[in-house]
């Protein structure tokens, strides 16, 4: 049948926020239950980015599949080359035989699956009647990360903090033709997230910028931009006056914001409250009052890519989507 080929935009034409949402939660369920093996991950850095490799195996409705994703992590890129900061590829097979099913976009497949992982956190960890989001950093993640919280919060008010604020207009005017909600730019960082509720900073920042005192009783932070250990938006004081849920403790202890509160000695790997799988599998408790800040450190695991890529792949065969590729003649 050869190996299906698929674009960014076939990626985001079969994988609603909704249907991303669904299959990531159940992921985290299945890992939070110990029902999939850890997940592998390698980092390699290229002058002036890095190399990502993630890579897992998970049963997805009724078919076992291996999804190794590589992304090229370069913030210059947009400013330098006017290229976007993440590129790559994922591959996808059949875990059961080994045999390649399709290759396929990694950026709008991981933007997609990390915004699902931010709702699948706020649905447990923000209060019940958040309506207020601030959102720091307008790039490519931003959109998406709206568009999923949505689904599990009704938003009645959002704010837009980027150091580019043409960017951040352009999104608020995407964002007012679809939301039924008040959606503006802010210029003050702290002022924004000091009226909201909830906070999701997706940015590329190596210095944190979110410190305690901008962060009101009640708050829920999601933390998605530190993806290497390089990158830093939350104050490790931030993180060890708050309850702390992260996605995976050992990808979040070496490259997350939990990275530089470990090495600054605010906190200890047992000071974490919980992985968001023992959240979602009600092993662990998720909010449990209404005052209590609850950040949580979003390194993008590879089950997430599993997942999302399993539902793209069953949609574009049923729908005939994309392009057919023979990559190496069938064994005789």
């Amino acid at each position: 049948m050869g190996v299906r080929i698929l674009s960014a935009a076939d990626v985001e034409a079969l994988l609603p926020p909704a249907a991303c949402l669904a299959v990531v939660e159940e992921a985290f369920l299945a890992w939070g239950r110990g029902q999939v093996g850890a997940p592998g991950i390698l980092g390699v850095h290229a002058g002036d980015g890095a190399f990502h490799i993630k890579a897992a195996a998970m049963r997805v409705g009724g078919r076992h599949y291996f999804a190794a994703k590589t992304n090229g992590n370069f913030p210059a890129n947009p400013e330098r080359h006017r290229l976007p900061s993440i590129q790559g590829v994922l591959l996808l097979c059949d875990a059961e035989r080994g045999t390649p099913l399709a290759i396929m976009d990694a950026a709008q497949l991981t933007v997609l699956r990390t915004a699902a992982a931010t709702a699948v956190a706020a649905r447990r960890l923000a209060r019940a009647e958040a309506t207020t989001l601030a959102l720091v950093g307008c790039g490519a993640q931003a959109e998406s990360q709206v568009r999923a919280l949505q689904l599990v919060r009704p938003l009645a008010r959002v704010q837009l903090v980027d150091r580019d604020r043409a960017r951040a207009e352009a999104l608020a005017a995407r964002l007012a033709r679809e939301l039924d909600a008040e959606v503006r730019v802010a210029d003050d960082l702290a002022g924004a997230v000091r009226s909201s509720e909830m906070c999701v900073t997706c940015t590329t920042a190596t210095a944190p910028f979110l410190a305690p005192e901008m962060v009101p009783p009640g708050s829920f932070v999601a933390a998605v931009g530190a993806d290497n250990p390089r990158k830093h938006e939350i104050d490790a004081r931030l993180l060890a006056a708050s309850k702390v849920v992260v996605d995976s403790l050992d990808q979040c202890a070496a490259m997350g914001d939990l990275h530089h509160a470990l090495e600054a000695g605010a906190m200890e790997r047992d000071d974490v409250h919980a992985e968001l799988g023992h959240v979602v599998a009600g092993l662990a408790p998720g909010r449990e009052r209404d005052d209590e800040v609850i950040v949580f450190d979003s390194t993008g695991v590879a089950l997430q890519d599993v997942a999302a890529a399993a539902i793209v792949y069953e949609r574009a065969q049923a729908e005939g989507r994309g392009s057919l590729a023979e990559l190496a003649p069938s064994a005789r």
